[in-house]
């Protein structure tokens, strides 16, 4: 009798112990577990954000492959303001600027750059919808906001721990 009682105490207390041990294991890699969690799902919202900003351009740049922004004179502003219509809510319209660059021949592209020094600047956009046949560089910006996670991980390229998205579409001016 004495002695199944001794055997109860010692696994009790094995039990007990091992139990500890799991609260350490866990408060050891708990930090670990939860920057990669962190670090996860702002990786996908910012990869989703990037989507919605990529389909949005295409949805509006459509309008000037076809003429139609030409016709109606649409202004850099309204370009933005059909951008932000096709987003679906998911982003600040006065945070969208487009910059839209015409030119002769594919090889003869240049990206816009807006970042200068780590700083995003949305002063002298070029906005040149072009005419029938011309080439068409459509780029869409938007400063994403992203926190700073544990162990140093961030996603911002741009001050104010901003990711400044960007949304392209080139394409030839329709006749």
């Amino acid at each position: 009798m004495r002695r199944s009682r001794l055997k109860r105490s010692a696994v009790r207390r094995f039990a007990r112990e091992a139990e500890a041990a799991t609260a350490v294991e866990f408060a050891l890699i708990a930090p670990a577990f939860i920057a990669l969690l962190f670090a996860i799902l702002q990786t996908a919202l910012v990869f989703y954000a990037q989507q919605a900003l990529q389909t949005a351009t295409l949805q509006a740049a459509r309008q000037i492959m076809t003429g139609q922004a030409q016709a109606a004179n649409m202004t850099q502003s309204q370009f933005q303001a059909a951008v932000c219509a096709n987003a679906a809510g998911l982003f600040n319209c006065s945070g969208i600027y487009a910059a839209v660059q015409t030119f002769t021949s594919f090889p003869n592209v240049q990206m816009y750059n807006p970042i200068s020094a780590g700083k995003f600047s949305s002063s002298n956009m070029p906005y040149s919808p072009g005419v029938s046949g011309d080439v068409e560089v459509v780029q869409v910006f938007y400063q994403w906001p992203v926190w700073p996670g544990p162990l140093s991980f961030t996603l911002a390229n741009a001050s104010g721990n901003t990711d400044v998205l960007v949304a392209t579409a080139a394409f030839r001016n329709e006749p």
